[in-house]
């Protein structure tokens, strides 16, 4: 197996820190800390699963990916409208990306891409269901916990698919 190079290593960690970057993110204090989070983390969903169309050959994460984009895409849109309707910022992309390099994450030498971004997923979409539930249990605003409500399954159902991925793309790992 070749070992892929400095830049691409790091153009593969920058992608893949900006799905992390929500991992620090802290519970919402305000409308606009949540709508930042959110739409921060959507963003990192998209563009770590653009790489993956680009990086994996499995239909299955492919698949995942695909849908990953169309998801967060809908959701993305939705909180912009929504935050726009309220005044509140929404983080562009340029923005989660600076904040991204700052967080370089880099995948293990030896460890596939595929893994990688599996055990991503699962961590990105665990921290983004505790903020959407957060969001739900102390709401910034009505429109924001409607907003958190009607999201909140699709999170979950893409952490229990990225279990099932986990299951046949990292070693040792049982899905769970």
């Amino acid at each position: 197996m070749k070992t892929p190079s400095a830049p691409k290593r790091f153009v593969t960690g920058c992608a893949l820190a900006c799905a992390v970057f929500m991992v620090g993110a802290a519970v919402a204090a305000a409308p606009a800390d949540f709508v930042d989070e959110a739409s921060a983390a959507g963003i990192a969903e998209i563009e770590t699963s653009r790489l993956a169309i680009q990086k994996t050959s499995a239909t299955d994460i492919n698949s995942y990916a695909v849908e990953m984009i169309k998801d967060h895409t809908d959701a993305n849109r939705d909180l912009k409208d929504l935050a726009q309707r309220q005044g509140l910022k929404v983080a562009s992309e340029e923005e989660v990306l600076g904040k991204a390099r700052k967080m370089m994450l880099e995948v293990p030498e030896g460890e596939s891409f595929d893994a990688a971004y599996v055990a991503n997923q699962m961590k990105a979409h665990e921290e983004a269901i505790a903020l959407f539930k957060e969001q739900i249990d102390k709401p910034g605003s009505p429109e924001l916990k409607a907003f958190a409500e009607k999201y909140l399954p699709k999170l979950e159902m893409h952490l229990d698919m990225a279990r099932k991925l986990a299951a046949s793309h990292i070693k040792g790992n049982t899905g769970v």
